[in-house]
């Protein structure tokens, strides 16, 4: 009787395990900041992730950085010069190469730094009134650099990144205003000659022109790159988030995020994209 019951414990043990399967794989958790922009750059790398078989999830985080240190988080979306400013404050590098070489050197020992998207930005950039771009006969930063003396006054907003200096333009002392609406008014009003907004900025009124930065470069880079924790992702794991680099483009940011503006899920509007866009294609 003692040797059928263990028999029976057995069968029972062997009919569990049977019945239980394997375990579900985690899923990756890809860390994003809180703003919109940082949420939709997340959910891209998500979307790329998942569409290669690895299940994520998109956290929000306060530090990026520290929380890929720790190992909260695994993947998480950057830009290549405030990267580089975090690690190297003095760095001068401008040029989306350049910048991305020596974040890559900066980065911390235990995080890796994927391909950068060349195409998909969020850089400074000044715009000035039609009129003005007129008058200097430009549409890039270089009427800005050939008219800098005429330059009276700049804005932003407040807490927005404002370079002093655009190539050898030394700019006047920036002007803080408390929104985007009420920077472009007085910048339509002629309080301002330049308003510093960014280049996947979604508030830019129409009838201002946004200056482009032509080469050579003379606003630092900011181009969306994936970190991750080295040693973690497979290498079947790292090509989608290497794949965005040659998809996604700055016009697409700005779609998803004026989406995202007007109720659309940030995981919905990435997906959508990503279904557009396939990689590897």
């Amino acid at each position: 009787m003692t040797a059928l019951r263990s028999l029976m414990a057995v069968m029972v043990g062997v009919l569990a395990v049977g019945c239980s399967g394997p375990t579900a794989e985690p899923p990756l958790a890809v860390g994003a900041t809180s703003d919109v922009l940082g949420r939709v750059v997340a959910h891209v790398y998500a979307a790329a992730l998942s569409s290669a078989g690895t299940p994520t999830q998109v956290i929000v985080v306060d530090d990026p950085i520290e929380a890929l240190s720790t190992g909260s988080i695994t993947v998480t979306p950057g830009f290549t010069g405030r990267l580089l400013r975090l690690f190297q404050p003095a760095a001068t590098a401008r040029s989306d190469k350049q910048v991305y070489r020596m974040m890559v050197a900066a980065l911390p020992e235990g995080i890796a730094a994927g391909d950068y998207a060349t195409a998909a930005e969020d850089k400074p950039a000044l715009a000035v009134a039609e009129s003005t771009a007129k008058r200097w006969g430009d549409n890039d930063l270089t009427g800005l650099v050939r008219h800098c003396s005429t330059v009276s006054a700049v804005g932003a907003v407040t807490g927005a990144r404002s370079p002093t200096t655009v190539g050898s333009c030394r700019l006047p002392k920036m002007e803080e205003f408390a929104s985007d609406t009420v920077l472009f008014a007085a910048l339509r009003q002629g309080d301002i000659t330049a308003a510093w907004t960014s280049t996947a900025a979604t508030s830019v009124p129409d009838e201002v022109t946004v200056l482009a930065d032509t080469p050579p470069a003379r606003v630092q880079a900011e181009n969306v790159v994936p970190l991750y924790r080295r040693h973690v992702l497979a290498e079947q794991q790292v090509l989608p988030l290497n794949q965005v680099a040659g998809v996604l483009d700055t016009a697409a940011l700005v779609e998803m995020v004026q989406r995202v503006d007007v109720g659309t899920d940030p995981r919905a509007a990435a997906e959508d994209w990503l279904a557009e866009h396939p990689l590897g294609r």
